[in-house]
């Protein structure tokens, strides 16, 4: 579960991201959120993984209230939620396999359960066959899948995309929109900020509509609602 209460985010420059924004969003849903350039949508992400803190306000993500975690606490809360960017930020030098195992490695998951998820988790993105590749020899939709592959492996229970199909082609965005559905199915609670207005309006989820740092709208099976 994640709530927001009365969040406000102002930088040291005066600009007030988020304007007391309150929100809540249930397990297992799956949510858009979108907005113009600029209207807050980053920060909001941000801040559900406690990349940024809020200026005031409370934060609750599986029952941690962020605002008030402690710094020697974060890593164990992001354990439990996966991250997806819109630039992959793959690690160059490792292998398809390589990353992936990593975001386990660095939990010091036991050396076994590494191998069995990794392999697990590259099926069911549909990478197995390219465990030995390299970053740089995969096309941007195969990036992505590694991507969600590590955003996962460790069974989270909140994943954030930010922008997920932003540098893909159509076909190659509808690919990785099925993929995230079925881990949605599976029983992760999906937030994704995106500015593909034929993805939201022809999926229908739940729509966060941000505006000038305030939540416009809040709609069941919403719109995308602004033009390219």
């Amino acid at each position: 579960m994640i709530e927001m209460q009365d969040v406000w985010k102002t930088y040291p420059d005066g600009t007030h991201a988020l304007r007391g924004i309150s929100v809540k969003i249930d397990p297992n849903e799956f949510v858009y959120v979108v907005g113009p350039s600029g209207a807050g949508k980053s920060t909001f992400m941000k801040l559900i993984y406690r990349e940024e803190r809020p200026t005031k306000g409370h934060i609750f993500v599986n029952g941690f209230n962020l605002e008030r975690l402690k710094q020697r606490k974060i890593p164990y809360v992001r354990r439990n939620i996966g991250v997806i960017f819109q630039d992959y930020k793959l690690l160059p030098k490792l292998t398809v396999y390589e990353n992936v195992a990593f975001a386990m490695e660095v939990v010091e998951a036991p050396k076994k359960l590494i191998k069995k998820r990794t392999q697990d988790v590259l099926e069911l993105v549909r990478l197995k066959n390219k465990l030995a590749s390299y970053p740089g020899q995969l096309s941007g939709g195969e990036q992505q899948r590694v991507a969600i592959a590590r955003a996962i492996v460790n069974n989270p229970s909140v994943i954030i995309a930010d922008e997920p199909t932003g540098n893909l082609d159509p076909e190659t965005s509808w690919d990785i929109m099925k993929l995230l559905e079925e881990i949605n199915f599976r029983g992760a609670t999906i937030v994704m900020a995106t500015h593909n207005r034929e993805i939201v309006n022809t999926m229908r989820k739940r729509v966060l509509a941000v505006e000038k740092g305030l939540i416009a709208r809040d709609e069941a099976r919403g719109e995308y609602g602004y033009e390219d």
